[in-house]
Parts: C-alpha cells; structure tokens; sequence
C-alpha cells in the first residue's frame, strides 16, 4: 500500500499524486507502486526493496543525492491479541530514504510508528527538511519502544504474581515468550544506536543545529530504550533462572518424602516376606504369632518415621 502526503498549509495532508515536498509511505508495497516511486524519485531500487527484507540489518547509506538509514522499529504481533502464546512484539526493518524534498519510508509490516508520528507531528516539519522530517521520526520510533517495553514488564509483573500462587508450566512459558521478545529489542536496539551513531558522524550529511539536535534526540530514546530493554531482560532471566530453581527444589523435596516412604513400607513387606517362607520361624505355633509379627513390624516402621522426623527437624534430610 502506498500512501502520499504532501506539505500543505502547515500540515501533512493525504494526496493523490507526487508533488514536491511530499512524504511517500510504502507499506507491504506492490511492484507497480515500487515501480512509480522509482521512476518519480530516481533512487536506487535496491534502497526501495532492502527495507522489505525481514533479516536486513539496520544500517546507513547512501548514492548519488539519495541517502537511506534502516533501523528496525517495533511493532504487534496480529496473532498476540488473541492468542497467549505468541510473543507479544517483534522488530521489522524500517527505510527512511531521503531525495532532494522527499521523504520515502518502506515497510514490509504496518507498524504504529508513522501513526504516531502523524498524529504528533502534523503542524511541526515538512517532508522538505528532510533530515529533521526523518529524525523526528526515530524520535517516535524509541518513544514507542520505552511503551512496548514498560507493557512488557508489567506483563511480567502479573505472570510473576500468578507464579507466586501456583507454579505451572503455562505461566513459565509466558515468561519465555516474553523473554524472547526482550531478547528481538535489545538484539535491534544495539544495532539501530550503532546505525544512528555512524549517521551523526557521517560527512554526506549536512546538519543543521537544529537537525543534529533531533537526531541527537533519538539518539537519546534509542539509548534508553536498549538500556531499559536490557535491565529488563536481565532481570527476566534471573527471573526465570530462579523459578527454574523452586521447581528443582519442590521436586527435590516430593522425591524425599516419596523416598521416606517406600522406606517405612518396606519393613513390613521384609518381615512378611520372611514369614511366607516354608521353613520353621519363630512364634509359628504361637496362638498371637500374627499379632506378634505385625506388632514388631509397627515398632520397626515406627522407629524408623522417628529417625526420620529428626533427621528431617535437624535438616539433615
């Protein structure tokens, strides 16, 4: 889908045709709406369709007059609303490319951050300053990893908090999904800082002071965001780590009951075992030989759970 706004009147208005000081918007797009871009744009095609490649690693470059910065941005995952089991949020490859007065964005994924940004934005910068137009942009995109991320740990909160009732193998699950959403945000944090850090230093652009301080900015909410998305995973793993150790010692705990007592079951089944043999033994012609055995059987059980009991108060079983 390809969506066209041009500067108008002080705002960002849809239009229908490319004009000068426009920002193209390409989401999932088709070959025939890649095919007009490029011919009104004259960039690359390969700036166009990188973006569209879920594995591209965030990077900056540049050709001629067109210049691109990839960075991976979040979004939802459809499925995550109706089902508990996927992962909440992942990251897709974000192009900005930036011609002469335009602006081009390509995604292979409708992600909220143009959303955001059109709505925070509309009365505030052309798409004809294209730097501070993209900068701002990567503002919004950190701004809404900070709330994808403050989501996730409350997310956690809650699932802790059912842990702490009943640990079941549901819940755990959910933390792993969780953990590895964490795990897609820092991986992508730490190379979109990397890819804005080589921007902000790189000769083909020339940054106002204005512009520098946008994309510093970003800079700023891209640092933070990996920063809190990495405490945050820290914190998860030691986290799970630490469940993974009650389970281990519940189970440790269930195996010495149960050991307890295949131990105390197992003297009168030695004392029966005896008395079944076909041999002479004691109190066989006793009138209460029954009552004897099983009595001497109570006592050794009895004796035994005591020895436990101890051991057990003492700690050392």
């Amino acid at each position: 889908m390809m969506t066209i706004y041009r500067w108008d009147n002080g705002a960002l208005r849809e239009a229908t045709e490319f004009s000068p000081s426009c920002w193209i918007n390409l989401v999932e797009p088709s070959t025939t709406e890649l095919e007009s871009v490029l011919s009104f744009s004259s960039v690359p095609r390969d700036f166009l369709t990188d973006p569209l490649d879920a594995g591209e690693r965030p990077r900056f470059d540049w050709e001629d007059d067109a210049i691109i910065l990839i960075v991976h941005v979040p979004m939802v995952e459809p499925e995550a609303e109706d089902d508990g089991w996927t992962i909440p949020y992942r990251t897709v490859p974000l192009g900005i490319i930036l011609c002469p007065g335009t602006v081009i964005t390509v995604c292979s994924a409708r992600t909220p951050v143009t959303a955001a940004f059109l709505d925070q934005i509309r009365r505030v910068c052309p798409p004809s300053d294209r730097y501070r137009f993209a900068f701002r942009l990567l503002w919004h995109a950190g701004v809404l990893f900070l709330r994808y991320i403050n989501d996730i740990h409350q997310r956690t909160a809650a699932i802790e908090d059912e842990l702490h009732e009943s640990i079941s193998n549901e819940s755990i699950l959910k933390l792993f999904q969780i953990e590895k959403a964490l795990v897609y945000f820092t991986t992508s944090l730490k190379a979109d800082t990397i890819a804005l850090a080589r921007a902000n230093t790189a000769r083909q652009l020339t940054l106002s002071e204005d512009d520098r301080d946008s994309l510093e900015d970003a800079m700023v909410e891209y640092q933070q965001a990996l920063e809190t998305a990495t405490i945050h995973a820290n914190i998860l793993n030691g986290t799970l780590d630490t469940f993974a150790s009650l389970i281990n010692n519940n189970l440790n705990n269930v195996m010495k009951y149960l050991t307890a007592a295949t131990i105390l079951l197992a003297v009168p089944t030695l004392v029966a075992s005896i008395y079944g043999m076909n041999i002479n033994l004691p109190f066989q012609g006793h009138v209460n030989a029954f009552a004897i055995v099983m009595g001497l059987s109570g006592v050794l059980a009895a004796v035994i759970g005591a020895i436990f009991y101890l051991l057990s108060r003492a700690r050392k079983f």
